[in-house]
């Protein structure tokens, strides 16, 4: 579980020298009966990592909870604000920014955090200096690469794309189960308004039997290639 929190001292960071942080977000929410609460959160980390490990950047620690009201009526959920998340997001940056770190890369693990696209897109105006990652085209790309079998609408909360990338990384968090855990609600318009009940009893939408190590270990080669655009056009 070390993947969680990095472990760089103050001396490692000043010898990198890094002009781009990355910041894993994550969320505390439902998973179904096998997946932990710390799903996305684990997610954003190993992604975050991976870009660490490939790309010279600080890794920061990731924020846990956030913007996950769809799915409060199930139990272990904790959610903050749009606004709260937004404020913690911009603080963090101007902390960054003080100390001479003038890009930020959000990752994010959960598709909830509407409010991050609007705090990529503020602090653009002027130039690129922030990105929110990955990028929608970064995930299908990456589960094209990966051979999954499912999509991103189909495959939306605790399917088949979670579920590799846990066994990939975080095989010991994963309950038994998940591999008869399989459920469809492909049509869902109404979802910010009625949430995740109104469409799944179990809290899964998608396809977790199809998951599996090697699909994870893809995903992330695959991610980790995709950030070079992003890295490049901040670090221009």
């Amino acid at each position: 579980m070390n993947f969680l929190l990095p472990t760089a001292t103050s001396a490692q960071e000043a010898a990198r020298s890094a002009r781009t942080a990355v910041l894993p977000v994550g969320s505390f929410e439902q998973h179904g009966e096998y997946l932990p609460l710390i799903t996305d959160t684990v997610v954003a980390c190993l992604v975050a990592g991976r870009v660490a490990a490939d790309y010279r950047v600080l890794l920061l620690p990731p924020i846990t909870i956030s913007c996950s009201h769809e799915h409060a009526s199930f139990a272990g959920t904790v959610s903050i604000s749009a606004r709260t998340l937004i404020a913690v997001v911009e603080d963090i940056d101007e902390s960054l920014r003080a100390a001479g770190v003038e890009n930020l890369v959000i990752v994010n693990g959960h598709g909830g955090n509407y409010a991050l696209r609007n705090v990529v897109q503020q602090s653009t105006t002027v130039r690129p200096r922030m990105a929110l990652f990955p990028a929608s085209e970064d995930w299908t790309a990456a589960r094209a690469d990966a051979g999954c079998e499912t999509g991103s609408h189909e495959d939306m909360h605790g399917g088949e794309l979670e579920v590799s990338l846990l066994l990939h990384g975080a095989p010991e968090l994963l309950r038994e189960g998940y591999q008869s855990a399989d459920h469809d609600a492909n049509d869902r318009p109404d979802l910010l308004t009625v949430g995740m009940r109104a469409y799944t009893a179990s809290g899964i939408i998608g396809r977790p039997s199809s998951g599996s190590a090697q699909k994870g270990a893809a995903v992330l080669d695959s991610l980790s290639r995709s950030f070079t655009r992003v890295h490049k056009l901040l670090e221009l």
